[in-house]
This record gives C-alpha cells, structure tokens and sequence, in this order.
C-alpha cells in the first residue's frame, strides 16, 4: 500500500505537487528567506503533513465526537510479545501455530497508528476445527463470535447482553473490514492465526463507530467481535476496571431487531468485576468507549 497522495483522478499526486509549487511561488520568497525555508525542510514537511491530515479530514459527523481523558488500566502494558500470543492463541483455539510463528519472522514496519502487532483467529480456522458442517460465511463469523464468548467466560466473569442474538439476521461483519481481513489471510496465506496490526481504542476515545470509520485513514480498518475478544483473551489485563477505556468494535456491525437496520456496534467493557459484551448505537459517542482498529501494512496493496 503506498503512502503517497494517490487519486483515481490523478494518480500520480501531480496535482498536489502543483498545489504546492503555486503556493511557494506565490509567498514570493527572496533568496535569503528561501535558504531559511531550506534549512527548515523538516520543520515544513511535518507541518505540511499536519495540514495535509487536518484539511483532507471529513467533517460528517464531527458532532459525534467527545472530549476524553480516559486511557488504557495500568495494568495493560503493551501488546505482548507476538510469538506469545500465537501460541495463547493456538492453545485456546486448538489451532495449529507453525504457519504464523514462520511468519512472524520477518514481519513489515509497523504502519503509522498502529500500537503493535496482535494474533487473532481466522473465522476459517475455527469453522474447520469446531464447526465443519457450517458453509455460509456470515454463520461461520457469528459461531466464530460464540465461540471466543465462551472462552472469554471460561477464564474470568463475564456478561453477555446479546445472548442469544449474535446470529446471521443481527451481527455481520463492515465491509470495509471484511475486505481488510480477506487481504491479510491472503498475504499470510490462510494460516490458522493471522496476525494484524492494531490500536486498541485510544485513537478513536470519545468518537462514535461512525465517525470513527468516517476518519479512518488509508488502510486503516475497525476491528470486530472476534478480533477484539481474541485480543481480550491473550491480554486480560486490558480489561480490569471501571474507569479505563473500554472497546468499541466498529469492524462489526448490530441490528438489534434483526430487521435489516444496523444501527449499533459492539463493545466489550468492564464494570462490577466483569468483562461484559454489548451493543451500543453507532451515532453515540462516548467518552469512555474508543473504537479499536486494525492497519493494512505497507506490503499489503489495498
């Protein structure tokens, strides 16, 4: 995926180029103040990219946003080392590592925004191991989803407010994630755990599931039940109390009627010493609740 200014219309990035071409011509510079501008070519690339990310943003929804100071538990230090979470993975799931553990080997850089390197579960995977008879794709997530709440409340209390609602007619995966994730398993060719780059929420705290996705940069992608549960499992200490950030998955999407109108997404959080798994309405910001999202790599051509 490249990182430079590409268009359908112009593909190139010429028109930007031009764009700032006429505005330096236009500041009329003289020679001395053109060497200072030289001299303080980092200064300028750094704020041309500020300005870049602050004029391209959309402004739909913006009144979905709220001021939020809340952040991750101090018991959450950082995503743990990744051939530890492959085999926590492995083991939970009764998958098999060895394809992801070679991987891991020579990962990317890790993408601007992400905080690190996560392994979850391909939905595949878990079909073939747990579930063989399912074929359809979106029965295959929701039982997938089933399966990581069953874990999760085998290893700590936990509450789940859409028992027996995470079903083909209410829970389906975004589109753009389910692209996102199709690309990954392809480039890691289609092992059991995949491993995707990832924020666990901080980026988007006190926006909606919409306007998050609204703001999402290039390759940047909302993660859903499966993956931010998986994440939960492999690191419990995400979720410890009642203050801290708590995860929207705005990689899923909820129909709470099961009538065709997803106007909700999912969410884990914790309150009264336990993980709980919810709903909440796409349009509503929250300050304690920021969406979690995955990154493409630069390898990856989206």
């Amino acid at each position: 995926m490249s990182q430079t200014l590409i268009t359908s219309r112009d593909p190139k990035g010429l028109h930007a180029i031009g764009l700032f071409e006429a505005a330096y011509n236009k500041s009329k510079l003289d020679e001395e103040r053109a060497q200072r501008l030289n001299e303080r070519g980092g200064e300028l690339q750094d704020g041309i990219a500020k300005l870049i990310a602050k004029l391209s943003q959309s402004n739909q929804y913006v009144s979905e946003e709220v001021r939020s100071n809340y952040t991750y538990p101090k018991e959450y230090e950082g995503p743990k080392p990744i051939n530890d979470q492959i085999k926590a993975i492995a083991k939970i799931f009764d998958l098999d590592p060895s394809h992801t553990i070679e991987f891991a080997k020579t990962l990317p850089e890790l993408p601007n925004g992400a905080e690190g390197w996560f392994a979850i579960p391909s939905v595949d995977a878990l079909a073939k191991k747990h579930f063989p008879e399912v074929t359809d794709p979106i029965q295959k997530y929701c039982q997938a989803v089933q399966i990581v709440h069953t874990k999760i409340a085998d290893s700590r209390s936990f509450y789940n407010y859409r028992e027996g609602q995470i079903t083909p007619a209410q829970l389906r995966v975004h589109a753009r994630t389910a692209h996102a994730l199709d690309l990954i398993s392809e480039t890691q060719e289609a092992s059991d755990i995949l491993i995707v780059a990832a924020q666990l929420g901080l980026r988007h705290r006190g926006k909606s599931s919409r306007r998050a996705r609204e703001v999402f940069v290039e390759g940047e992608f909302g993660l859903g039940s499966l993956a931010v549960g998986s994440i939960v499992l492999t690191h419990p200490e995400r979720l410890v109390c009642w203050e801290e950030l708590d995860m929207d998955c705005s990689g899923d999407e909820f129909s709470p009627e099961a009538d065709g109108d997803f106007s909700e997404s999912p969410g884990f959080g914790f309150i009264g010493n336990k993980v709980e798994f919810g709903t909440r309405l796409v349009d509503g910001p929250d300050v304690g609740f920021g969406s979690v999202s995955g990154f493409l790599s630069q390898e990856i051509d989206p």
